[in-house]
Parts: C-alpha cells; structure tokens; sequence
C-alpha cells in the first residue's frame, strides 16, 4: 500500500498592521508535493476553512515543480481543499504543513489542527512542517499534557530571516516561540537549506529547506513500508 499524505494549508492571504498580501509560499507546498508524487503516493489538501486557500510568490512559477504544481493536479486539489473537521485523519500516514506567512495569522491557536497533529503524532505518522508551517505545532499538546516540540529538534523560520522579511507584518517570533515551548532550534545560515528529522517529526528552516523536508519525510514513510 502507497502511504497517504494530507498537506493542510491556510487559509489567510493578509497579515499584520499593513494587510501585506500573503499565502501558502509556492514552492513550499510545490516542492514537498512533487517528493511525495514522485514517490507515487495518494496526496490530498485540507484548509481550516474549507474555502479557497491562497497562493504566495507566484513569481517563481517558471521554478520545474512550481510550474507542474501550477498547472498540474495540486493546485487543482488544493484549490478544492476541504475543511480540515471534515477529514477522516486517521487514513493518513502522514501530515504537512507548508509555510508562507499565512499560517501566522490562523495556525497558532486551531484547536483542530492542534487535535489532529497530535493524534497523527502519537500514533506514530509522520508530521511534516516547513518555514513558518511550523508555527502549526506550536500549542499541541500531547496526552500527557507535554507540549509536542518540547525537547525536539526543531527547524523553522530564523529570527534573522524575520528581521531581513516581515518583521513589522507578523504577531510574534517564530523562533523565539518554539523555543519557549522548549523546542531545540537549529538554525542555519539566513536562507540556506536546513531540514531536520527527529523521529517522526520533520522540520524545514525555509523556502531552500521545502524539497529537504519532502525528501525526509519519504524516506521515513519508506522505512515504515519496508
């Protein structure tokens, strides 16, 4: 059997004090997207909303995966996404998380996206997240009460990165949050590639780091098949 993955997106297309246009940062769901289609796996999309998500940095479509994703079946399917409560996520052997800055806006406190990262997480799928996608693992709380990055190893976007992006558009530092929920953050030079597995849990620095975190997470869905 082919592993399942459900890429979840934001629905947000502005952010902060200015309404600086934002979304899903394409080559973020892109290039994962084209790591788990090369590895002929079933690939589907869920929004918190259930309404059309949005599409960032649409000016890198000549990118090979971007393009494909453009206008192949992904943004067909993402287009279409449905609202994350109305998903079955037991079916799936894996979760992702693309970043962008919308995820800033809705992602920090969803209570179901935090129920259904969780419930993936301990029983055993994989949880994937990359850039600011990983600003979704923020408040899950496991069944013992212990907050899910407490203790892991933990790439997202950098302080620094922030400060040279959208450090008047955001709420609050992502780096900085992570690591008070006790998260050991890895950072790597500003917009280099830098993606981590620590178990099950798969982390990416930034939009360099999305193909990384692709790759990863199907070498352990592989090690899980085989």
């Amino acid at each position: 059997m082919k592993a399942k993955v459900l890429i979840i997106v934001s629905n947000a297309n502005s952010i902060g004090p200015n309404n600086r246009r934002t979304g899903t940062f394409l080559p973020e769901v892109a290039h994962p997207y084209a790591e788990f289609e090369n590895a002929g796996y079933h690939i589907d999309f869920a929004s918190l909303t259930g309404e059309s998500p949005f599409l960032d940095a649409l000016n890198l479509a000549a990118d090979p995966d971007n393009l494909k994703f453009l206008t192949g079946k992904g943004w067909e399917d993402m287009h279409k996404a449905p609202k994350l409560s109305e998903l079955d996520v037991q079916h799936y052997d894996a979760v992702f998380i693309p970043g962008g800055l919308a995820p800033m806006v809705d992602m920090p406190e969803n209570a179901e996206l935090k129920r259904v990262i969780a419930e993936v997480y301990e029983r055993n799928g994989i949880v994937g997240a990359v850039c600011h996608g990983p600003v979704s693992l923020l408040n899950v709380q496991l069944s013992d009460g212990t907050y899910l990055v407490n203790g892991k190893n933990i790439a997202s976007f950098t302080s620094e990165e922030e400060d040279n992006y959208a450090r008047a558009d955001v709420p609050f530092d992502l780096q900085s949050a992570l690591t008070e929920q006790g998260a050991v953050f890895h950072a790597a030079e500003a917009w280099s590639a830098n993606s981590i597995a620590d178990g099950n849990l798969v982390t990416g620095q930034n939009p360099a780091s999305a193909k990384g975190v692709g790759e990863k997470m199907v070498a352990l869905l592989e090690s899980k098949n085989s």
